[in-house]
């Protein structure tokens, strides 16, 4: 089985968190205690990794020390054809793991319910009772073992049942859930990890058809020899007991194989033995560093090339990682994600990070980073840039992110997206916005992005609109005449009600068309006589020339171009040597000024 999503409902913080993808890998970022690490508990709890405790199950808001009636977490899962075949299931199946105040928990799969009550939950049955409802209904079987009896009135049940809901899972589907194989990147334990990728491999061990003969020929040598110790005890009853002819003890014995420990022991080349916990952080950093980089190869190598037709292909494989970069430079967060690339690339390996890192967030494509962060009740809420449901859209989005320059972390953390239509903005609305408030864009909370000319920034700006991100589009009083792209419909269709709220037209109020002619005749005759001086100097009189013409940046451009040895090599190179020359906030146009204070206000 294939794990492609899951929900959890009821679980910690997570107190209805739907859809968190597995992908390979699937990053898990967000603030500290937004529920990251309960994610990734719930993803354990669903494949038989975390015990439930009643910690675990969710505090009912505005009722002291209640908690939640149900926990549950609801896998999505992909069945290999072998699978298929031998559980006569569909390709697609939903499994779920739940439990009530008694932390008992218990497997189900949606599908057919059994018409009769007692064939919905045979796992917790006992031997005799399963024979008691074969007999019944008439299910004969060759060797009613427990096993074979579960498959048999399972089968039973699904051809006789009245409706689709949850019910009882085979048990020997429990078998073919994913391995988990988890790192924790804050303990520092190199012995862990090592621990934890052995025990995936010892489970796949386990699981081979002739190790499980061994298991069982030892479990059925205990059986006969308790049966024997337990004659003396049935005999006792029997005799004590005159209204009962015989008595028969039935001993049901499991051996469950662990793996306990794998300690680690190292030699210097100088024969020196090497203890880890009196090393220093330095050495535990590295050899866990080494530890990481050698599960790659453990966990994603299957035990034999073919497939058995007992046990079936290999299964796959989760590996955790709970924030990996804690204590790692920023070479080593680069060297991780390395790390995490390759784990990912086998077909039935799939990684989950929770993390912090910027590194880690920004090596991923956007639709496989979720952001897990509390809402005003204390409960998760999860955001994705990206759906399942829309697929080629966030292809798109994702490509027209990376085109403008925009990091997965900008995406997901910066307060307020400023939208400018090409360079000339992306180049000077910076520095100006620097003058005016005294502090960059960055540190406002803002990130700047332009159009490039089409309509990819607009719709990045729409889809962020959508999902609840506060965006303003800023364009010129001209751009509206002059492109479909900023007609007023095409406004309201990407932003609705709230188009007013969005965007900010630029020059409006001061009568102008473009950012350029917002400063002043002096100003440009200032910065003109110093960047581009020309015979005779240049005066107001020469840009004012050009106003309520056509372009007036086109016209000063070319003006600049014929009378001056050092014009201009455009127009945002023509626009910096005006903003970075001027001194005061005051020397920023006010209506510019206005545009940033609007903008504060959002980013607060």
């Amino acid at each position: 089985m294939h794990l492609q999503k899951y929900s959890a409902r009821g679980f910690r913080s997570l107190a209805d968190v739907v859809d968190i993808p597995i992908s390979s890998p699937t990053i898990l970022a967000g603030p500290n205690d937004g529920g990251k690490t309960a994610a990734l508990s719930a993803l354990g709890f669903l494949l038989n990794a975390h015990a439930l405790t009643e910690d675990d199950r969710t505090l009912l808001a505005g009722e002291s020390g209640a908690r939640c009636a149900i926990t549950e977490v609801i896998g999505d899962f992909r069945l290999d054809p072998w699978e298929q075949e031998k559980f006569g299931l569909p390709a697609e199946v939903r499994i779920r793991r739940s439990a009530e105040a008694d932390l008992v928990a218990r497997y189900e799969i949606w599908g057919p319910v059994p018409a009769d009550e007692e064939l919905r939950d045979l796992s917790g049955k006992l031997v005799q009772d399963l024979k008691d409802l074969a007999a019944r209904f008439g299910i004969g079987v060759a060797k009613p073992t427990k096993p074979v009896l579960l498959a048999a009135l399972t089968e039973y049940g699904l051809k006789h049942s009245n409706g689709d809901g949850w019910t009882g899972m085979p048990p020997a589907l429990i078998d073919r859930l994913p391995r988990i194989a988890e790192f924790e990147g804050h303990s520092l334990d190199p012995e862990a990890a090592i621990r934890s990728a052995l025990a995936v491999r010892f489970k796949s061990y386990v699981a081979e058809e002739a190790v499980q003969g061994r298991v069982r020929e030892l479990e059925t040598d205990a059986r006969d020899w308790l049966r024997i110790q337990a004659k003396p005890l049935a005999d006792h009853i029997a005799a004590r007991c005159g209204d009962i002819a015989t008595v028969t003890v039935e001993p049901e014995v499991s051996f469950t194989p662990s793996l306990r420990s794998a300690s680690l022991r190292l030699e210097r080349a100088s024969g020196e033995q090497v203890r880890l916990d009196h090393s220093g952080r330095g050495s535990a950093r590295r050899v866990s560093m080494a530890v990481w980089e050698g599960t790659t190869e453990l966990l994603t190598e299957p035990a034999g090339d073919e497939v058995d037709p007992e046990t079936g292909p290999p299964v796959q494989v989760i590996v955790v990682y709970d924030e990996p970069d804690t204590h790692l430079d920023y070479h080593f967060q680069r060297e991780v994600m390395g790390i995490i690339r390759r784990q990912a690339t086998p077909d039935h390996v799939s990684v989950v990070v929770a993390t912090h890192s910027m590194n880690l967030i920004d090596g991923v494509d956007i639709r496989d980073v979720v952001l897990l962060k509390l809402d005003e009740g204390r409960r998760t809420v999860l955001q994705r840039l990206g759906s399942a449901e829309h697929a080629e859209f966030d292809r798109h989005l994702g490509a027209i992110a990376a085109a403008v320059g925009l990091r997965n972390s900008v995406l997901l953390h910066e307060r307020c997206f400023l939208a400018v239509e090409g360079e000339t903005e992306q180049v000077v609305l910076p520095i100006l916005f620097a003058l005016s408030e005294g502090m960059s864009l960055q540190a406002a909370g803002i990130a700047l992005w332009a159009c490039g000319g089409n309509d990819g920034a607009l719709t990045l700006a729409s889809y962020l609109h959508k999902h609840g991100r506060t965006v303003m589009l800023l364009i010129d009083a001209d751009s509206e005449a002059k492109s479909k792209l900023f007609k007023q419909s095409n406004l309201t269709r990407h932003f609705g009600q709230d188009k007013d709220k969005v965007t900010w037209t630029l020059g409006t109020r001061s009568g102008v068309d473009e950012l350029e002619e917002l400063f002043d005749d002096g100003t440009w005759a200032r910065t003109a006589n110093e960047a581009w001086p020309c015979d005779g100097g240049w005066t107001p009189e020469h840009f004012a020339a050009h106003r309520g013409q056509k372009k007036f940046s086109a016209g000063v451009e070319y003006m600049l171009r014929q009378h001056s040895e050092h014009y201009p090599s455009g127009k945002p190179a023509m626009l910096w040597e005006v903003a970075v020359r001027l001194d005061r906030p005051e020397d920023v146009p006010s209506e510019l000024r206005d545009v940033f204070a609007e903008l504060r206000k959002l980013a607060g």
